[in-house]
């Protein structure tokens, strides 16, 4: 009987988890189309989801029905924009409630779970809100509105939101909320017509109004007991407490809803009176662990906002935030913060946001014997906010660390003393309106000591003296050291107070000087990982804030390996773009001109910059800029003096060297040279053997001017001279910064260099012209600078000389041979040519007194040197 029983038993609970399994497979495709249908007809925006999925077994004896991936998609006004994404929302309800899905009757929910959701609320410049998405409901017979689907009544036993985040703006009001990391969870009913809600909340807030920022990742924690009453849309807080960052608040009072907005009757305080309330407004990030932290003295938050909230209208305020004679000393730091009083009021009489304001009518405090006073007055915060403050003390900052936990990446010391009072609006800062931007006062500085990721070195300022005017900053003194450079400044600054406290530029005019100013002390760098182990620099970035001039003067500026001496010029910096204008210094022996820019305004900064060199040492600068060796790879072998004029422009590498590969400019030099070394440079070396007869370590290359431009990666060379004795050379061509070279010399050799058998037909035709007669000669260099290749055409050049040789003696042989026969002629008739002077008689008499060569002799003789197959091997001459 008893295993029947149990084998009964079994059965049963077998089809029972049948049924739990397979009905929500029947359930999940019909729940699917009601939810379709019920959004078609009543929702105005695009709804999609992922899977809806139906469990009986995980919360038995109810089901939980899940909705996956939702999302809800605004249209018109609002296109495109989210109203809300959810990783999921799940429903769980009495499993008979799945049976009334289609039959239109109420729906009741005992709990929701909404899991990484975003909420985005939004209501624009007209007053649409894009969440009033509901489709306007149909008119019944009786003349009610019902739904045009499925109801649902909500009586709800517990709900949570899980990692959640809300957003909203108001582009009226100028008002936007952030809600992150938003948990939140309650338990109560909301079917009954007066009821409780327990809930627990926490979450970070950030508040911005009219683009002032209120509360910025505040941490918000509140446990709240609300009393519901539905039909009077009545909220009343009951058993409240929460916590601003770590400052805990009591809360009592209510808001009623009404049709033309919202009736507010809030109090609360700290219920605590200590100090330590005060510490806890700070974020705990800064302010560290509290527990262990001495105080003493008082503090009181308290504050009353009670009013309506319409279009119009906020509620009125009156907070009073204070302290008297308290103190804090954390227990691992050595010094104490004294004498502390605080007395500030947030105040609205009038339910006017625009006459809201804040009134810090003192702050004050001590470290050691150094007291700080303070106190401002903020008004209309709701729009152009107006600033009234004061300052007045003294702060040794190396005590900042010793007496708060803050971590400081970088230490920090010196001492400030200040007495400033300034007053301004946000939108003076922001134009740039200097009339209504006053400030005055002094501040100095002395032994102020910082460090900065943006400076390898610390920034050792010994004394700066600042004086504050309504419309200007004074720099009356400025004497500092970083690294290897000291600095020396003075100078006016104007919208100080607008760079500090806005985005506005810094504009001024300063005049600096420096004994010794190294560029790398302003630079930062950082070691790559890469196998070469290099180390890289940070790009160049001059700041868009600057808009100054600067006047600079220094005995020694050193950048990279060279060393600039006696420099001075005019420095504009302007829309991320520093113009030089007559900067001047001493370099290689000679004087350095620069006038151009420099901009960072793009990823890779570019410039463009004209050069004065005027009496440059040849090797020095050959051997210290790095531009020198690409324009003019020849140089190195020059010793002397150079002259020359260069404009160019390219992209900077990150060190500021040029990036020789996108230079583009030209080059006018003038070579004042006193010697040639050619050994050192292959290409004359693969000339010389060519040209045995040119010393090339003797060209003389006085007054020599040569232009060049150069572009995309290559240099090019218009045409030169330069001479060897009387032979005079053309040079001309282009090489590459890949070093690969192409260059042509024409080379203008006198006939009398180019051999033996040359210069023997010269004798024999005995004639001046000859002599002095010259042929070119094209040497072309090719290949890399480091292996030229060389090819001439000294070999066709001379076979050419020769005919022209051989045509010349020709025709004078055939000129003898003419006038022989005519002085034949002239014995035979007794008479001489009638153009024949008193004068050629007498040079010809010596002639014919001697016995003339055949004419055949002579042509034969000279033919059969130079044109029979024995020709004699060539000589050469130095």
């Amino acid at each position: 009987m008893k295993k029947k029983l149990f084998k009964i038993l079994g059965i049963t609970v077998l089809i029972i988890l049948i049924i739990l399994i397979a009905l929500p497979f029947i359930f999940e495709s019909k729940i699917e189309s009601i939810v379709r249908n019920y959004v078609d007809k009543n929702v105005h925006a695009k709804v999609e989801f992922s899977h809806i999925g139906l469990s009986l077994i995980s919360s038995f004896p109810n089901a939980e029905l899940e909705i996956d991936d939702l999302d809800i998609t605004n249209y018109e006004p609002f296109k495109d924009e989210k109203l809300l994404t959810a990783k999921s929302i799940a429903l769980v309800m009495p499993i008979k409630e799945l049976f009334k899905l289609s039959g239109g009757d109420p729906l009741t929910i005992n709990s929701i779970t909404i899991d990484e959701a975003l909420l985005s609320l939004k209501t624009n410049k007209n007053g649409t809100t894009n969440y009033d998405i509901m489709k306007a409901s149909e008119d019944s017979g009786s003349g009610e509105t019902e739904s045009t689907g499925s109801s649902f009544t909500f009586d709800i036993q517990d709900y949570r939101l899980e990692t959640c985040a809300i957003n909203y703006i108001d582009e009226a009001s100028g008002i936007a909320l952030n809600l992150s990391e938003l948990d939140h969870n309650g338990k109560g009913t909301f079917s009954a017509e007066k009821s409780e809600l327990d809930t627990h909340t926490a979450t970070l807030a950030s508040i911005t109004i009219d683009s002032t920022k209120y509360l910025n990742n505040t941490l918000i924690k509140l446990d709240a007991l609300i009393g519901l009453d539905l039909d009077n849309q009545v909220y009343t807080f009951k058993e409240n407490k929460g916590y601003l960052n770590q400052l805990p608040l009591e809360f009592d009072g209510f808001v009623k809803l009404l049709e033309n907005g919202q009736e507010v009757d809030i109090t609360f305080e700290n219920p605590g009176s200590t100090f330590k309330d005060f510490l806890a407004l700070v974020p705990e990030t800064y302010s560290k662990d509290l527990d262990n932290v001495e105080t003493t003295g008082d503090f009181k938050v308290k504050g009353i906002i009670k009013g309506m909230v319409t279009e119009e209208t906020i509620p009125t305020i009156d907070i009073k935030i204070a302290s008297n004679n308290a103190s804090f000393k954390y227990p691992d730091l050595p010094k104490r913060v004294e004498n502390i009083v605080i007395d500030t009021d947030i105040k609205n009489t009038t339910g006017n946001s625009e006459d809201t304001y804040v009134a810090i009518n003192t702050l004050n405090f001590k470290i050691d014997e150094d007291a700080f006073k303070a106190s401002a007055q903020l008004r209309n915060l709701a729009s152009n906010m107006m600033v009234n403050a004061n300052l007045d003390g003294t702060i040794n900052l190396a005590n900042i660390s010793k007496v708060y936990p803050v971590d400081l990446q970088k230490e920090m010391s010196g001492i400030l003393r200040a007495k400033l009072n300034t007053q301004f609006d946000m939108n003076a800062l922001e134009t740039n309106a200097y009339q209504r931007i006053r400030t005055s006062g002094n501040l100095v500085a002395d032994n102020l000591i910082f460090s900065s990721e943006d400076l390898p070195n610390p920034m050792h300022i010994s004394t700066a003296n600042v004086t504050f005017n309504p419309e200007t900053v004074t720099l009356n003194s400025f004497k500092a050291q970083t690294g290897t450079t000291d600095l020396n400044a003075s100078g006016t600054l104007k919208n100080l107070i607008g760079f500090l406290l806005s985005s506005a530029k810094l504009q001024g005019t300063l005049n600096l000087a420096s004994n010794h100013f190294a560029l790398s002390d302003l630079m930062t760098s950082e070691s790559t990982q890469e196998e070469t182990h290099s180390e890289s620099t940070e790009a160049l970035n001059i700041p868009d804030f600057l808009d100054c001039t600067i006047n600079a003067k220094a005995a020694t500026v050193k950048y990279d390996d060279l060393d600039l001496k006696n420099v001075q010029g005019t420095l504009i910096v302007k829309d991320q773009k520093a113009t030089l204008q007559n900067f001047d210094s001493n370099l290689f022996d000679g004087k350095l001109g620069i006038n151009g820019s420099v901009s960072s305004k793009k990823e890779v900064p570019e410039f463009d910059l004209k050069l004065n060199m005027d009496d440059f040492d040849i090797a020095q600068s050959f051997k210290g800029l790095d531009l020198f060796q690409a324009l003019v790879p020849v140089a190195k072998v020059l010793q002397g003096k150079l002259n020359t004029d260069i404009s160019l422009s390219g992209k900077l590498n990150n060190n500021l060297t040029p990036q020789l590969n996108s230079l583009t400019g030209k080059a006018l030099a003038e070579i004042l040279t006193s010697s040639i070394n050619a050994s050192d440079s292959k290409a004359l070396t693969a000339l010389q053997q060519n040209f045995n007869f040119i010393d090339f370590n003797k060209l003389d290359l006085k007054d020599l001017k040569a232009n060049l431009d150069f572009s995309d990666g290559k240099v090019n060379v218009k045409p030169y001279h330069v001479k060897y004795k009387d032979i005079d050379m053309e040079i001309s061509g282009s090489h590459g910064l890949d070093q690969l070279i192409d260059y042509n010399v024409v080379f203008q050799v006198p006939a009398k260099y180019l051999g033996s058998e040359v210069n023997q037909l010269i004798g024999k035709i005995n004639d001046p012209s000859v002599t002095n007669l010259t042929i070119p000669v094209t040497a072309n260099l090719t290949g890399n600078l480091n292996s030229p290749k060389v090819t001439t055409d000294l070999s066709n050049s001379v076979q050419t000389l020769t005919a022209r040789l051989i045509e010349i003696e020709k025709q004078k042989l055939l000129n003898q041979g003419g006038n022989a026969i005519k002085d034949l002629l002239g014995d035979i008739t007794g008479t001489t040519p009638s153009s024949q002077t008193q004068t050629s008689t007498d040079s010809t008499s010596a002639t014919t007194s001697s016995t003339p060569p055949k004419t055949e002799e002579v042509v034969k003789d000279v033919l059969g040197n130079l044109l029979s197959g024995k020709k004699k091997k060539k000589d050469s001459t130095n």
